[in-house]
């Protein structure tokens, strides 16, 4: 029976010792095996492993339900359509959707990413990019210095964090609340001179970790504060199109599109092992980014931008949409539900996401997510503690459930598990 997560020294993890725990527990599993002595940039020490990904390897013990991973539901991945388009794409195409291609992207799918965006979009602002996450590679290595000032959300994108690190910025957290960022925090924190801030990251829509939808008069307040610090915003949206019952606001790009680069992903609509994404840049920044995209990987595979662009200009993609929305929608029902009657006198709090994957929940004043979840997962249950998703000041009384890939038995059964370990811990 799995006790604890350990810490290298045998001592609990202190409530924002994520990494350290993790790159302890690696030194161990290395032990005393003979080694070179690779001597690395300095970079490389700022970079540290995915939090979610090594709470993953734990939750692979059989039995146990993990509403931890930012994974979509296996059941919206149409495979037959993928087989289909494939086809169709070799029996055409398949020459060109097997060779190099150029670094922009294939051009039918970046005329459709154009058309479909809410703004006026010329295809050659559209790079196609390997994932988001790559996109978030090109943009710090694009836009930041070493020491360079970085303001995120509060709570923010894990990923975002790791993509940035590398190049050694100061990131700033501003303040946010249920609509988003707080506008006077923000003003506060941009800085001046040498000191100003490079970009503001934020994710309007259906947040990682929170699932909070940023208001449309906060959108409004933030793109006017922004223009008049003069302050460049990166608009991430990959969980855009997984709304409910009612679209999100416009996009903070379509409002001021020079002073934004807009990112957007087929990983939530499609398949994420598509790894296929893109970025909107104003036209100033569109080669730079280029640039850094062609000393990357050259450009993304052709053939799964041949796939997508198949599967955008046959239909198939606006029928399927619709059904994911639906399936999430009734598993966030699930989990509300469940934490409703589970949780009941218990301290707890949690969010009603209005799209999205996530659920974003805190604990009782003086309670751990992180210390909890080791009594999470002796009952069969596993979420992500809040703390891996603040650049600073983390509140380790949160923490993050994934409502998408369990069926909703399992979220019953996974939020009466963790109702009974929060018991326990109390």
């Amino acid at each position: 029976m799995l006790r604890a997560l350990p810490h290298p020294q045998g001592r609990t993890p202190p409530h924002n010792g994520i990494s350290e725990w993790i790159d302890g527990a690696q030194q161990r599993a290395i032990g005393d095996k003979r080694m070179t002595n690779w001597t690395l940039a300095a970079r490389a020490e700022k970079m540290n492993p995915s939090v979610i990904r090594e709470i993953l390897k734990v939750t692979e013990k059989p039995g146990i339900i993990s509403l931890a991973g930012g994974l979509p539901s296996p059941k919206t991945f149409p495979i037959e359509s993928f087989a289909a388009a494939a086809a169709s794409v070799l029996a055409t195409d398949g020459a060109s959707a097997l060779q190099y291609a150029a670094s922009e992207g294939y051009t039918p799918l970046r005329e459709a990413i154009a058309a479909f965006l809410p703004w006026d979009v010329h295809p050659d602002q559209v790079l196609i990019t390997t994932g988001s996450q790559q996109a978030l590679d090109l943009i710090g290595k694009v836009l930041i210095d070493t020491g360079s000032r970085v303001l995120v959300e509060t709570p923010t994108y894990l990923g975002a964090l790791q993509a940035f690190a590398p190049m050694e910025p100061q990131v700033v957290s501003v303040a946010s609340d249920s609509e988003g960022v707080l506008i006077d925090d923000l003003a506060a924190k941009a800085g001046s001179g040498a000191h100003k801030a490079r970009f503001l990251y934020v994710l309007p829509n259906f947040q990682n970790p929170t699932g909070r939808t940023m208001s449309e008069a906060r959108r409004e307040a933030l793109v006017a504060q922004a223009a008049a610090l003069n302050l460049p915003l990166v608009e991430d949206n990959p969980y855009g199109d997984l709304w409910f019952d009612q679209a999100p606001p416009k996009p903070l790009t379509a409002r001021n599109p020079e002073g934004c680069i807009y990112m957007g992903s087929f990983s939530k609509v499609l398949a994420p092992g598509l790894r296929l994404g893109y970025v909107v840049a104003p036209r100033q920044m569109y080669p730079k980014l280029l640039q850094a995209k062609q000393a990357a990987d050259l450009h993304t595979p052709s053939f799964n931008q041949r796939l997508v662009s198949e599967v955008i200009k046959n239909g198939f993609l606006d029928r399927h949409v619709p059904t994911i929305r639906q399936l999430y929608k009734e598993q966030c029902q699930a989990m509300v539900a469940a934490l409703e009657q589970e949780m009941q006198g218990l301290g707890v709090t949690w969010n009603r996401p209005d799209g999205g994957m996530f659920l974003w929940l805190r604990l009782p004043e003086g309670m751990s997510a992180l210390q909890l979840l080791p009594r999470a997962v002796e009952r069969n249950v596993a979420f992500v503690p809040g703390a891996a998703f603040y650049a600073d000041q983390p509140d380790d009384r949160t923490l993050r459930l994934s409502f998408v890939t369990a069926s909703q038995g399992q979220i019953r059964t996974a939020i009466a598990a963790l109702a009974a370990a929060i018991r326990e811990a109390a």
